[in-house]
């Protein structure tokens, strides 16, 4: 059969040989694959640069959707849109200046994150009317009997599985 080469780009396979293989690369599909691939990596401040040159999409704006999708000539995004990626902008750029200041910028601790997550939570179960029961454990259906299961696979004691008196870990 010989060698296959695979495009990553565009997930698919063909006969290795060099016909092939330029054919492949200089095709539209794999080009506008390979471009949506590394246009995931561009910069907030490539992307506004690029979109505020952008006239916008009439068709996306009145309806939602647009007929050529990422390969429109126009923007799809709106002024709201806009104005997240400014902002990010700005801030990538404060942050860039503070490190070339020398400035050192603490990193967010774990104690800064679990007291905001206690704010989330207790906001979210006082807007709650009624107080969450846990739900019990139920395995998926068509799962073969309790007593079949691997150990792996059981759910755990209610009360957690028990350690071992004089138990050290690593």
């Amino acid at each position: 059969m010989g060698k296959r080469y695979f495009c990553d780009y565009c997930d698919r396979s063909f006969q290795d040989n060099l016909h092939n293989r330029k054919k492949h690369l200089n095709g539209v599909q794999h080009l506008r694959a390979k471009r949506a691939w590394y246009d995931l990596f561009r910069d907030a401040a490539a992307i506004l640069q690029e979109e505020q040159s952008k006239k916008p999409c009439r068709k996306f704006l009145q309806t939602g959707q647009c007929d050529f999708g990422s390969n429109c000539r126009f923007s799809h995004m709106t002024e709201q849109d806009l104005e997240k990626l400014s902002a990010q902008v700005q801030g990538e750029q404060r942050l860039r200046e503070l490190r070339q200041e020398g400035a050192e910028i603490p990193p967010g601790t774990i104690e800064n994150w679990l007291e905001k997550r206690a704010k989330r939570l207790s906001a979210a179960q006082s807007n709650s009317a009624l107080p969450e029961k846990p739900t019990p454990f139920q395995y998926p259906p068509g799962w073969p009997p309790l007593q079949e299961l691997p150990p792996s696979l059981r759910a755990p004691p209610p009360g957690g599985w028990p350690v071992p008196a004089g138990l050290q870990w690593g």
